[in-house]
């Protein structure tokens, strides 16, 4: 097998994918930032109203520092939004602001695929860490034990990132009703709000194709 071509389908192909996909999130944001909402409302505000709508009183909404930075944190039970979301009161802020009072929603009614990424958080974690430096190591030496053993804790981060994209896609999916249901967005702003969460959610696919297309790649060199 030509590795040099098994190089460019594995990893360069990948490399531009994601970088297409951040780019078009990037873009996407941007353009529905600079749309404002009919009723003035930010996005710390909505994400108030999408959780108090959905029965979830303990749910705190932090600020935190970064450019798209935010996120739900399972462990407090917080919303943590960052100013161009939490503060503005436009169409992308309100629908970042809804997808992570999504997640929110998802950690109260017990989402199956969001318990079984929570329990896989350590696992990835150790994965992230090790399975460059030990597959690395394994080559330079030629161990295809150890080389083994950093496939299996790469395993580990694609299996993660796999999981994740049903969490993602469901936040955004209750994101989307709630703003509908609440009124928070009207018809043609919804549109806006989805086109803002279709396109973060192409940096997950991109994510996890790119891990895929590596753990390929190391896989089919290893048995050269």
């Amino acid at each position: 097998m030509n590795m040099t071509v098994v190089w460019i389908a594995c990893l360069i192909v990948p490399l531009g994918f994601g970088l297409w996909a951040q780019m078009r999130v990037k873009r996407t944001f941007e353009r529905y930032s600079q749309v404002a909402v009919r009723n003035g409302m930010t996005g710390a505000q909505a994400a108030a109203a999408v959780v108090r709508a959905s029965g979830l009183p303990d749910v705190e909404i932090r600020h935190v520092e970064g450019r798209l930075s935010d996120h739900y944190d399972p462990r407090n039970r917080t919303l943590n939004l960052s100013a161009d979301v939490g503060q503005a009161a436009s169409v992308a802020a309100l629908g970042v602001a809804a997808h992570e009072a999504g997640h929110a929603i998802q950690d109260a009614r017990g989402y199956r695929p969001m318990r079984v990424r929570q329990a896989f958080v350590p696992v990835a974690g150790i994965g992230s860490n090790l399975a460059f430096p030990i597959i690395f190591i394994g080559f330079l030496t030629s161990s295809l034990g150890l080389v083994n053993v950093g496939l299996a804790l790469f395993t580990a981060i694609v299996l993660f990132q796999l999981i994740t994209l049903p969490v993602e896609f469901d936040a955004s999916k209750r994101a989307l009703v709630a703003l509908s249901d609440g009124r928070l967005l009207q018809a043609d702003e919804l549109e806006g709000a989805k086109k803002v969460l279709d396109a973060a959610a192409l940096t997950y696919v991109a994510a996890f194709v790119a891990s895929l297309a590596q753990l390929l790649y190391f896989f089919l060199a290893s048995r050269r």
